[in-house]
């Protein structure tokens, strides 16, 4: 089942299933955030963010774009 990166807990395991186009996608495909790819959610702070990790590197998104990514849960 997808659903928003916004509503990602803590400690999941997500599978990227899609990015929004244009100038961001570029920009998180920079960080290794594509399509199809593993990430952890690490952390959501008040407002919004949501940190993921991805290998070792940490990335902070801000609420606007975690709601136009889908994931789903990694098993």
């Amino acid at each position: 089942m997808s659903f928003t990166l916004d509503k990602a807990a803590p400690g999941q395991n997500l599978v990227i299933n899609f990015l929004p186009s244009g100038v961001i996608k570029s920009q998180l495909i920079r960080f290794g955030l594509m399509e199809g790819e593993s990430v952890r959610c690490l952390d959501r702070l008040f407002g919004g963010t949501v940190i993921l990790q991805k290998n070792r590197l940490e990335i902070a998104l801000g609420f606007d774009l975690a709601k136009s990514i889908t994931v789903t849960n990694e098993n």
